[in-house]
């Protein structure tokens, strides 16, 4: 009995799905018997497997599997596959006086090979893809953190800044009064210093002004 795994789907289980969907595809099988397969070999149940192709993995293969059915067509035609497959993907075996016509040329097994390749080149294309998208997104995170930190610095020293500020206004204003003071102390003396004082017929002083 296949294990059910409960983990999130990683690029190497989205690529083992596509590969084994594709060359079932390709064969003549059907999907059932692909996710089967991938059930097998990643732990998975074959309706996992169904759910995680048709809902995430297939939208990103639309011209592989359009390849792939124009390669189960040509091998249709040159008898290598049944009118009707099985499930499993299992090729007719051609009859005695169709041998000549069953066996591919040089030159259709040189377009198989290289439609193949093409695919594989694919797969492997987007996996690289995905992985560089990734890198790019944790580089882009690691940015967003920086700036975020730059900027809560940036505040602080705002606020520091203030506060110095507040503090050089209140020391002026302190040094503005102390010299007011300072110049009324002096006016004082200065008054003082120019009055003079005489006493009248009823003992009383009086200013006499310069």
């Amino acid at each position: 009995m296949v294990a059910s795994r409960q983990d999130a789907w990683t690029e190497d289980d989205d690529l083992v799905l596509a590969e084994v969907t594709l060359r079932h595809i390709r064969e003549g099988g059907t999907q059932l018997a692909a996710f089967e397969e991938v059930g097998q070999r990643l732990g998975r149940t074959a309706a996992a497997c169904g759910f995680r192709w048709n809902s995430c993995v297939r939208k990103r293969y639309d011209a592989a599997i359009m390849l792939a059915k124009s390669q189960r067509q040509q091998l249709k035609k040159m008898g290598r596959l049944g009118s009707s497959a099985s499930g499993k993907g299992q090729a007719a075996l051609p009859q005695p006086q169709d041998t000549a016509l069953a066996q591919p040329s040089p030159l259709q097994g040189s377009d198989e090979e290289e439609q193949i390749e093409s695919v594989i080149r694919i797969l492997r294309n987007h996996k690289e893809l995905l992985q560089r998208i990734k890198r790019l997104e944790q580089e882009l995170e690691d940015k967003e953190a920086k700036i975020k930190e730059l900027t809560e610095e940036a505040e602080r020293a705002k606020k520091e800044l203030e506060q110095v500020q507040g503090v050089n206004e209140d020391y002026r204003a302190l040094l503005q009064i102390m010299e007011r003071a300072r110049k009324l102390a002096f006016l004082q003396d200065e008054e003082s210093a120019k009055s003079i004082f005489k006493m009248d017929e009823n003992g009383n002083l009086e200013r006499v002004e310069k």
